[in-house]
């Protein structure tokens, strides 16, 4: 064992010893905030840092950039925390959510507040780095985020919510960037709550059956049969409502070509969900990474630098 390693060896030796029940539980929280399952740090990431991009017109400060990433998966991480706090007994009848920590008594609910709290002062710790509009700006944030996991049992539209805290970034970042929320803002920030909508009906899919048995509510179940039909028109409205703000920005050929792209992707996700199997659904639900990954690098391409 070389120096490094002995070392780093060292200090987890020290911390086990100084805090050996956090220690234990470390495992369990890894898998509360979802590091082995990144893809809603993914689905929030791209459009916040694409906004950062088009509202610098170029290429953004580093520190914002740096804020808005490590913000994003702490806010992510900090929603997976609350939504387990809330589904606690939900995740237990579900197969999907049947071996979440919560569930399996891994950690308590105690722990997952705690974990939502302390992420959520982080996060606001980095916003505090920001401006004032920015600042004001976060504390609905973290409203939407708390609050979108108890939506379910009270409307069927608990993935309009989603969006909404999905797509805030955008805002917060143009506020960073700018000091402002011109009106290109609020269009991506449509653009990008249709796209949630769209996703997370997808997502809902999989677990329609175990829903509509324990009472859950979702856009899947209200949109019952017609369910490929309104993503599909929640997903062409995106792409259209994109294109209008690229034709805005006066964007290039490669962002079109990425919005192509994205469209082929979507095109794909239609097959994908066809017979409403939960597995295919789930992996056209995936599939929104590349998406979002395509319209970035559209940006990125396309952006005309001022």
């Amino acid at each position: 064992m070389n120096f490094p390693e002995q070392y780093w060896e060292l200090l987890r030796a020290r911390f086990r010893n100084q805090f050996p029940e956090f220690y234990a539980k470390l495992p369990a929280l890894a898998e509360l905030i979802r590091l082995n399952k990144p893809i809603g740090i993914y689905l929030l990431l791209w459009p916040t840092i694409g906004a950062l991009w088009i509202a610098a017109r170029g290429v953004p400060d580093w520190s914002l950039l740096f804020i808005f990433i490590i913000g994003t998966a702490v806010m992510r991480s900090a929603g997976c925390c609350v939504n387990d706090f809330a589904d606690h007994v939900i995740d237990g009848q579900v197969r999907r959510t049947e071996q979440r920590p919560l569930v399996r008594d891994a950690l308590t609910r105690q722990d997952a507040l705690l974990c939502f709290i302390t992420l959520s002062l982080l996060g606001f710790a980095l916003v505090l780095l920001t401006n004032q509009k920015t600042i004001l700006l976060s504390f609905a944030a973290i409203a939407l985020v708390a609050i979108y996991p108890f939506m379910k049992r009270y409307t069927n539209l608990p993935q309009v919510i989603l969006g909404l805290a999905y797509s805030w970034g955008i805002l917060m970042a143009f506020a960073a960037q700018t000091n402002a929320i011109p009106q290109i803002a609020w269009l991506l920030f449509v653009a990008n709550c249709l796209w949630t909508v769209a996703y997370d009906t997808q997502y809902a899919m999989v677990d329609r059956e175990y829903d509509l048995q324990i009472g859950v509510k979702s856009t899947a179940i209200l949109f019952g049969d017609m369910d490929k039909m309104m993503i599909a028109l929640l997903q062409g409205m995106f792409v259209f409502a994109l294109w209008l703000a690229g034709r805005q920005l006066e964007m290039g050929l490669m962002f079109n070509l990425g919005l192509l792209v994205a469209s082929a992707l979507l095109l794909y996700q239609q097959f994908l969900i066809k017979d409403r199997f939960p597995g295919p659904c789930f992996k056209a639900f995936l599939n929104n990474n590349w998406v979002g990954a395509v319209i970035f690098i559209g940006v990125l391409l396309g952006m005309p630098i001022n």
